[in-house]
This record gives C-alpha cells, structure tokens and sequence, in this order.
C-alpha cells in the first residue's frame, strides 16, 4: 500500500478553511528549502461576481486576482498601484462535430450527418472571423492558431498555426457544393462557466455561422452540467478548450485525435465527435512507443498534418490568462497557469 503523505509537509500547512468563504494556509517552518519566496501567509478568498474582485484588487483588499474580468483589463493597467503579469497557457479553445454517426441529433437534416462531410466542416471553419472574436469577444486575450498543440510544448510545429481565411462566399459555396445550399439548423453546445468568455465566444460564433445560412441554436450551461452532457457523446456540435498538462504533444494528440477505445483508457477520451482516421492512430500508436526524439515529433507531425487535412476540429485561439496583482507583489506566470506560492515575493 502506498503511504498517504500528511496534510502541512509542504511549504505550506493549513491553518484554517471556511467553505466557499475563506482558507487561509501558513509557512511551514520545517520546510527545506529557505531560499524561495518571501509569503508567510496565504488567504485565499472565493469572489464571484467580476466587478467585486476588480474592486477588492483596487482596493487593496487582495492582493492578487487570477482570473481578473477581460473588460477591466485595460484599466487596471493604467492604475500605478496594479500590475499585470501577462501569460498564455497551452490550452487551446476548440469546436468540435459529430463526425459518427449517421444522423446527427441536434440537426435539421434527416437520414445523413453533415457533419461527416469535410466540405461542411471546412465551410464553418472558413465562416469564422477569428480576428473579431480576438479583438471584440475576447479584447485581445487570446492568440488566434489553426494549431491544436500551443508554441510551449513539444510536438508543436508552426505551419499548423497558420488559420485557414475567413472567407464568407468560399463558405458559402461549401455548403452549396455538400448539398446544403440553404444551409440547415444545428444546436451548439457550449459552457458558460469554464473558460475566459466561453458563451460570448459562441454567441459570436452562431453570428457568423448565420452569415452563411446556418441557422444555429446555442445551448449553453453551467460546466458541471456541460461537461456530463458531451462526454456521453450527446451533442452534435460542441465548444472545448484543452491544455497540454505534460508539455508534450502525445497528451493532446492521444485523447483528442486518437479514434476512441472500445474498451475505454486515453485514447479519444475526449474526441467527443469521434473524429477518426486510421492513418493518424498509427502514426499516434508510434508516438507512444518511440525513443528517438527525431523519429517520434515526425511521427507527431505527419499525424497533424492528416488532422488538419481532414479538418477533425477547427481550432480557435490560444487562451490567455493575466493576472492582475498589487505592484508591490511578484510571481511566476506558467503556461500551466497554476499559481505557485513558493516563488511569489511580497516587497
């Protein structure tokens, strides 16, 4: 049986915690290592409502903010008691399709899926205005990629970043050329609670795709409630982000690549449109098994490559998350965007 390590042999120990309300945790004095940060105490205190943290941040009342409105963003870089530690993490905020079945749920069209149809795919791929959402929807918080695997992690490569153009006729004409040329309906699923302006995103989004005679109905929700929904694969189409926890491309390219396992386990554990090609599971099934780091990220290139030559899903930007702090305070911003306490330093 493996030992449990006990509560407080970190840097820091729990000293009290109030539910929903306050945990405060306090320096461990028989911690190791004395050459890292400065805090002796931390408070952690939960505010929900956007403007209410801005203010406690203004205020002096906090020290730090995480996930500070979008929206306010701009101001408080122009407060000299405020200072912004700017980062963008490996999580990649994509749209994904049904792509298995033969009739979709959520869609007008009867006795097929257009969504199996590569030229339906690429047609809402090409309808989006990704430059609008970076600059309107998300204020210049996001990094618009056509890559599912972020710059920080190995097996990333730079010509899958290019986006294919926004371009509303060539969409059109898509359509058109797949059998819909006066569009059809769907539902898109989306959570409003999980990532920066998630529901303004596809709000956004369902516009464009109206541009193109799509006639998309928005089925947004709380995570809890979003998440249950699209892992039992009942949704046709679906708004998701993924970061890259180990830094290396297998993570993303086995859970939302790989064809999913009929006998459960990581592979395609979250291709939730049961995106598949065989070409790509082999080329994937290599990456878990070479040593050679040259042969292994030509392995994860080339299965990108048939991932975006097959559209699997349309990627939409890279996520990024400031903090906001007091001026007087110093951290690490990682692309994990995991706040670590031992190296934050209060002056």
């Amino acid at each position: 049986m493996p030992r449990a390590i006990p509560n407080g042999t970190g840097q820091f120990m729990l000293k009290s915690r109030e539910a929903d309300v306050k945990t405060v945790l306090v320096a461990n004095p028989a911690w190791w290592d004395k050459s890292e940060g400065d805090v002796t105490e931390i408070v952690y205190t939960p505010i929900k409502q956007d403007g209410t943290r801005a203010a406690a941040l203004l205020s002096g009342e906090v020290d730090l903010v995480l996930d500070p409105p979008p929206q306010d963003i701009p101001r408080l870089r122009q407060n000299s008691a405020v200072k912004i530690a700017d980062g963008t993490e490996t999580r990649i905020i994509f749209l994904g399709f049904d792509q298995w079945r033969d009739e979709t749920p959520y869609a007008s069209v009867k006795g097929k899926n257009p969504f199996k149809d590569k030229r339906v795919r690429q047609a809402l791929y090409q309808a989006i205005d990704i430059e609008a959402i970076r600059r309107a929807t998300m204020r210049g918080l996001a990094v618009p990629t056509g890559s599912m695997i972020a710059p920080q992690v190995n097996g990333y490569f730079e010509e899958f970043a290019k986006r294919l153009p926004h371009d509303e006729a060539a969409a059109r004409k898509l359509l058109a050329d797949a059998g819909y040329p006066q569009g059809f309906e769907f539902t898109l699923d989306c959570p409003n609670n999980r990532y920066i302006n998630d529901e303004e995103i596809c709000q956004a989004i369902t516009a464009m795709w109206a541009k193109i005679g799509l006639r998309v109905k928005l089925n947004a929700m709380p995570r809890a409630t979003y998440f249950q929904k699209i892992q039992k694969f009942d949704t046709s189409a679906y708004l998701l982000g993924w970061a890259t926890a180990t830094f290396d491309g297998l993570y993303t390219l086995q859970s939302l690549i790989h064809s999913v396992s009929p006998t459960g386990g990581a592979d395609g554990n979250f291709n939730l449109g049961k995106y598949g090609n065989p070409k790509a599971d082999e080329l994937i099934d290599k990456v878990k098994t070479e040593i050679d780091d040259k042969r292994r990220n030509e392995y994860m290139r080339e299965a990108q490559r048939i991932h975006a030559d097959d559209i699997g899903h349309v990627p939409l930007h890279q996520q990024a998350i400031p903090w906001a702090m007091g001026s007087n305070v110093s951290v690490f911003h990682r692309a994990g965007n995991r706040l670590d306490m031992r190296w934050a330093r209060v002056e």
